[in-house]
């Protein structure tokens, strides 16, 4: 392949390197030289191009992309059409990406034309996620270099996506009196959330005093066969491990098992324990699991999801990289050349979990205040199902029953969020975490105590939604301001479900790196109704 400047002349059959903008139109990079071409040039006194022409050998660039990224093992994988020299990789389904190191650095030691980038090895995936990425550099590359690409890539795995595998998991809880009760519901809540990409379900809970016999005989007695899917069990103790004798692995080897590793060069992760009942793991987990924080226990129980039994040489492997305390994990969105599907799917969430404190001491609740007839909660929703959002998933906590009641008969789910309490965070956690919003291409989150918002004022922010391709955050604005609701593309939810207190979701927008939109819709996107005046003067009638 010959790179250079070409008089016009000598450049019919050339491919353009840059783009050129003619008073006539824009000839793009990429494109083949032609008769016409070089006459357009000529007639706006263009004397030469930079451009490639190719030796018989060369591979254009989508091609030689093509053939490299069809050389690699498919189970488990999704590839884009060739674009710019690009073929990106996705996950077809939830699981574990594993690379092998040596295999991508030979292909990328080939020639400096052909590259091969991928995320981190052992990284938890889910379907839909782009995991590696193929790009050609120059316009194309000798056909003898993609051949020696494809053939290593035929006789060795780059990388796979290992699915996970459904798990039956007990989790035992150790208990001492100074562990409230509501930290230990909130264990397993976060824990449900975690095995939830893999299928797994929590089929018992068992608390416990903290001491070792109690936790030997529990360990003992343990019917673990119950289930066609494979077991495991989770030990959250009520006090961190201090020593390898300290009650859960002592537990652990007095009940007839093992122990592979006590600690781990993760932080936060540490004090972690990994043993092991025959075949079923024992995993002990370190006290910042109690956070949804990533930390080292996940990267050990996403392991044994996808089947890999880590030993303590894996473990104690994994100090590079390891120090996640002050790395904040921000989404990635680089994912150019596939674009999201012409027509992007947005489910919706509902937050209608909410204590109403400013409503006062007598009883009365915002989101049963009826407006013309109707419970503003019921409203809410009926706005969001006679939109374009699906599924429909609305987050109850305070009043439950009567919330849940008043939304009786409609197409939606409601998902309860016992820890309401904490504030918005476990709310947006609860609504995230449901299934078929995960598989979305964005979220629409809408307060329920918004009167203004309607049908249209959706489809507003969806079309801009759609129009950016489902790459960007779309947000309600009154006069520039910003408001609610908002669209949350795929890239944040992983953010999402990592926040924790009284916040939303304007941190993760302002630090994600994704444009936003904004949509104006006038003052529906400031009018929330939040004291017994404001449901009054926006026309609701208040009952109990």
């Amino acid at each position: 392949m010959k790179y250079g400047h070409f008089p016009l002349a000598e450049a019919e059959g050339t491919i353009l390197a840059h783009s050129i903008r003619l008073s006539s139109g824009r000839l793009s990079k990429g494109d083949v030289v032609t008769r016409r071409e070089v006459e357009r040039l000529e007639a706006e006194f263009v004397e030469t191009v930079v451009a490639v022409r190719l030796d018989p050998e060369d591979l254009l660039e989508d091609q030689a992309a093509e053939a490299i990224a069809g050389a690699i093992a498919p189970d488990g994988l999704r590839f884009s059409a060739a674009t710019t020299g690009r073929v990106n990789v996705y996950a077809k389904e939830n699981g574990l990406f594993v690379a092998d190191k040596a295999v991508v650095d030979r292909l990328n030691r080939i020639d400096p034309a052909i590259t091969l980038a991928t995320v981190a090895d052992h990284a938890a995936v889910r379907a839909g996620d782009m995991v590696a990425t193929v790009k050609i550099i120059p316009l194309a590359v000798p056909g003898l270099k993609v051949q020696e690409a494809v053939e290593l890539l035929r006789n060795a795995t780059p990388f796979e996506v290992k699915p996970f595998r459904p798990h039956a998991v007990t989790l035992i809880a150790t208990e001492l009196p100074s562990l409230k009760t509501s930290v230990m519901d909130r264990t397993a809540k976060l824990l449900e959330q975690r095995l939830a990409p893999s299928g797994s379900r929590l089929v018992r809970e068992i608390r416990i005093p903290h001491n070792a016999d109690r936790l030997t005989e529990v360990l003992t007695e343990l019917h673990l066969g119950d289930s066609s899917d494979p077991a495991m069990v989770i030990i959250f103790g009520a006090s961190a491990v201090a020593d390898p004798q300290d009650v859960i692995p002592d537990a652990i080897r007095r009940a007839g098992g093992e122990v592979e590793q006590v600690g781990m060069p993760v932080d936060p992760g540490n004090l972690l324990v990994l043993g092991w009942m025959g075949d079923v793991p024992v995993l002990g987990a370190p006290g910042c699991a109690r956070s949804p924080k990533e930390n080292g226990f996940d990267w050990v129980l996403n392991r044994l999801l996808a089947g890999e039994v880590p030993t303590s040489y894996d473990i104690t492997g994994m100090g590079v990289g390891g120090l996640l305390m002050e790395i904040p994990t921000r989404p990635r969105p680089r994912d150019l050349a596939e674009k999201t599907p012409a027509v992007a799917s947005v489910a919706a969430v509902l937050l209608a979990a909410g204590q109403a404190r400013r409503m006062g001491s007598d009883g009365q609740h915002k989101l049963l205040a009826e407006f013309e007839g109707v419970p503003l909660v019921r409203r809410s929703a009926q706005t969001l199902l006679s939109s374009q959002v699906s599924p429909v998933v609305a987050v109850t906590g305070h009043r439950q029953e009567e919330v849940e009641a008043a939304l009786a008969g409609l197409d939606l789910t409601t998902a309860h969020n016992p820890d309401f309490p904490s504030g918005m965070a476990s709310s947006l956690v609860t609504g995230f975490s449901h299934p078929a919003v995960a598989e979305s291409d964005g979220v629409l989150v809408m307060l329920a105590d918004m009167p203004g918002v309607t049908a249209e004022h959706i489809r507003m922010l969806i079309s801009a939604f759609r129009d950016a391709e489902g790459r960007a955050v779309v947000r309600a604005v009154s006069n520039g301001k910003r408001g609610n609701p908002i669209i949350l593309p795929r890239a944040t939810y992983g953010a999402v479900l990592r926040l924790e207190g009284d916040v939303g979701a304007r941190a993760i927008i302002e630090t994600s790196g994704l444009p936003v939109v904004d949509v104006e819709i006038g003052p529906a996107a400031h009018l929330d109704v939040d004291t017994p005046e404001a449901v009054t003067a926006a026309g609701g009638v208040l009952g109990a």
